[in-house]
């Protein structure tokens, strides 16, 4: 072989060599993305270690991922805390902090998380609630590949539908204006039909959500399965409520609001009163609350239930080891904490709220992290998970180190917040931080020298069952707190 001969063989080999790696890196196949958001699901699990909750298949998932302990949204209400979730921006910076704000009316230009993959040749679809889509609100066709209406099963049982059906006749016979929400009827708290999990919204939203991954089973999906339970009304299958006895029922350990907490941080629970035979006020019977826990539970293992399905059809299908799950609960819900249920406060019960992702190559799986960690979080997290370039402009971290190193140092602090009117002042605005010891809330009124704090510290009362903030002797961890929040996200965030 002559010299020209052998500089050529040896360039050929150096290419035969070098190519197939160039191929594969360009080629490497991105992950699929599970993206399944539940309804006022509060960290009430077998893998938070609840001594009663039956969530075998949640738990499964956590046993293959990382379970977030103080995991926060950033209001604890429906339409804020997705809106805000899906954004990647907080409810202030967003203009969303009420049910009726569609963020597209304030942000027309901004870019979801599944518009953001979509952009990146992903497949997206949402299925079920996803974006808050009540009081007039829309869904976002701008984030979806394919927006698809499929008839979803009814969500009570034949006897509760029967008795919302008649309470409806009886409002349109007394002539009252149903488009003002005051007016219309709700049905049962909550019901245990004995039927099939598909006989019900969420076990039908399952279904839905099977049938598309084995559509796109072949491609790359980001698919949001949306499940209402534990939402109200409880209405799961007998079999379920079957799973739990009412001697189970252990009731909240203290029922009164936090001492020396402002008034107007309560909350009159509403959204409960509105329903068929709950009292318009005072607090729930013992009986009654027994029931609203034993239903708020039986509708958690419903939902349990039906995520075991998707991650079962994701392993029949072969594509567990090439999609990311992540599971969350929207806000936390209090049953009978303070003697409040649902959510709409700034307490601990109400903001923080389960979150567990399973990525197939993180290097650590089954591990709990302590991090302090918010859902403003959760776009930048998938993103890098995915191997995506990082967004622009988003008010939240990627906190996909803490999947590799879940002790890692992290977060100072995480932030909320929720509107309030407060007597005699106006419409005040409680910006609320949790730290690794302390639950801070400041209450202002834009315009108004107007100033008040609610202060409590987690390592002796974790339960917030006494305000500090008005103590003498508080009053310089008190000034420490409203500065460290004056400085902001931002200022929280972790070393690099």
């Amino acid at each position: 072989m002559n010299s020209f001969a052998r500089l050529l063989f040896s360039c050929s080999c150096a290419f035969l060599f070098v190519a197939p790696s160039n191929i594969s890196s360009a080629e490497e196949p991105k992950l699929n993305v599970l993206f399944i958001a539940v309804d006022d699901l509060r960290p009430e699990l077998g893998c938070y270690g609840h001594p009663a909750v039956k969530s075998p298949n949640i738990d499964r998932l956590a046993a293959a991922g990382t379970v977030f302990n103080r995991a926060y949204c950033q209001q604890a209400v429906c339409n804020p805390s997705r809106a805000s979730l899906m954004t990647g921006l907080r409810p202030e910076t967003l203009g969303v902090t009420d049910l009726p704000t569609h963020f597209r009316d304030k942000k027309p230009d901004c870019v979801t998380v599944a518009q953001y993959f979509k952009s990146h040749g992903y497949f997206t679809q949402g299925v079920g609630k996803i974006y808050h889509t009540g009081h007039g609100n829309r869904d976002d066709k701008f984030s979806w590949s394919v927006q698809e209406k499929f008839k979803k099963a009814p969500r009570y049982g034949p006897e509760a539908q029967s008795l919302l059906n008649q309470l409806w006749k009886e409002v349109r016979a007394k002539g009252l204006d149903l488009k003002d929400r005051k007016n219309q009827p709700r049905g049962l708290p909550w019901e245990a039909p004995d039927v099939a999990d598909g006989s019900l919204a969420d076990g039908s939203v399952a279904n839905k959500a099977i049938e598309l991954i084995n559509k796109h089973k072949d491609g790359r999906f980001f698919l949001a399965v949306g499940f209402v339970n534990p939402h109200l009304p409880f209405v799961a299958p007998k079999k379920y409520w079957d799973l739990y006895q009412p001697e189970d029922v252990r009731l909240a350990t203290n029922p009164n609001p936090p001492k020396n907490s402002p008034p107007y941080a309560k909350t009159n629970w509403g959204e409960l009163r509105r329903y068929y035979g709950m009292p318009a006020k005072g607090p729930l019977s013992k009986d009654q609350a027994r029931q609203a826990v034993h239903g708020y539970w039986a509708a958690v293992s419903y939902v349990d239930s039906l995520v075991g399905k998707l991650l079962d059809e994701l392993d029949r299908l072969e594509l567990r080891d090439n999609t990311v799950v992540i599971l969350w609960g929207d806000h936390g819900w209090q049953l009978g904490e303070h003697g409040f249920w649902c959510k709409h406060t700034n307490y601990e019960v109400a903001a923080r709220s389960p979150l567990i992702i399973s990525a197939p190559n993180q290097k650590i799986k089954g591990s709990n992290t302590d991090a302090l960690v918010e859902f403003v979080d959760i776009y930048p997290s998938l993103a890098e998970v995915c191997g995506l370039p990082q967004p622009k402009g988003l008010e939240g971290i990627s906190f996909q180190p803490l999947l590799d190193d879940p002790a890692r140092p992290w977060k100072k602090a995480a932030f909320h917040l929720y509107p309030r009117s407060i007597p005699k002042v106006g419409q005040g605005m409680g910006r609320a931080m949790r730290t690794d010891r302390y639950h801070f809330v400041e209450w202002s009124v834009t315009g108004k020298e107007f100033r008040e704090y609610e202060l409590y510290d987690h390592h002796k009362d974790p339960n917030e069952n006494v305000n500090l903030a008005k103590r003498p002797r508080n009053s310089d961890l008190v000034k420490q707190l409203t500065d460290q929040l004056s400085a902001g996200w931002k200022a929280a965030l972790p070393p690099h």
